[in-house]
């Protein structure tokens, strides 16, 4: 059961009307890292797990209060369009500068949403459940999570530096306090869940199913040799099984593929028209 209190976690009030920059404050609103994307993918991760316990207590505190972060943002998106100038586009195009301005916001914003928030990104792009990861496993998630609270603390430091309003800067300060905490108790996370089952995920799969003699090469695959000098290319492996290898010039495993014809009615291009005028015809190209 959730309960929605009325009060906002934090304060979400700018000092004035700044309709481009709620255009740019939709980003870590409906973007890829943006707090619809937390929301959902903390919430379904905690519904997903298995059984009780501390991580999905900690999934479903953290998802809740997303729910929260995505209020406060909604509701500063709403008052930064509130009281915003209503230009003609006459007047618009006799002043370079309101011109400019007109064209950085979001049309949408008045025609569909009245004034308001909207689940899209700052380009509108409309959020998708695509971003989300909820896999099940608890230590491939919670490194998402990193991830995700990472790339979003960067978007919101980003937009931080973009006004000077200090109503703004003062609910992305709130913001970034409490992205400083996600990242520190993800991480957190993954160290005990690391102790407990190593580092590879799944932790389950049974290793002689694998190819171990390729479980930790370094393929040299681009111009130059630089990545030979990293933690990665020499000495014992980071899950303790293994030695870090470098291969300077890789060899193929496997041979070069040859695909049987399609069947006519697939109309693919005839093999006779791919062929090289002197390569002499296969049996399957003629």
């Amino acid at each position: 059961m959730f309960y929605h209190v009325k009060e906002l976690q934090y304060h979400a009030k700018p000092d004035r009307p700044d309709p481009v920059y709620a255009k740019k404050l939709q980003e870590i609103l409906g973007g890829q890292f943006g707090e619809i994307s937390v929301m959902m993918q903390y919430l379904f991760q905690g519904w997903n797990t298995r059984g009780d316990g501390k991580y999905k207590d900690l999934l479903m505190d953290t998802g809740t209060e997303e729910i929260a972060h995505v209020e406060m943002i909604a509701t500063m998106i709403a008052r930064l369009l509130d009281g915003a100038p209503d230009v003609e586009l006459e007047d618009a195009v006799k002043d370079p500068v309101v011109a400019a301005i007109i064209g950085g916001t979001n049309p949408q914003q008045a025609i569909v949403s009245g004034l308001g928030a909207m689940p899209v990104d700052s380009v509108g792009n409309r959020w998708t459940a695509s971003y989300v990861a909820a896999s099940g496993n608890l230590l491939a998630d919670f490194r998402a999570n990193l991830n995700a609270e990472s790339q979003g603390r960067l978007q919101v430091a980003r937009l931080y530096e973009m006004t000077n309003d200090a109503g703004v800067r003062d609910m992305l300060s709130w913001l970034l306090a409490r992205d400083t905490m996600h990242q520190n108790q993800w991480y957190a996370a993954i160290c005990e869940l690391e102790e407990k089952e190593n580092i590879v995920v799944p932790s389950t799969f049974p290793r002689e199913l694998e190819k171990q003699q390729v479980s930790y090469t370094l393929f040299n695959l681009s111009q130059g040799d630089a990545s030979a000098e990293g933690r990665w290319a020499h000495g014992p492996s980071m899950d303790g099984y293994g030695t870090f290898n470098y291969v300077d010039r890789p060899i193929a495993f496997g041979g070069v593929p040859h695909l049987e014809p399609a069947p006519p009615y697939i109309y693919d291009t005839p093999l006779w028209a791919l062929r090289k005028s002197d390569d002499p015809p296969g049996p399957s190209m003629k």
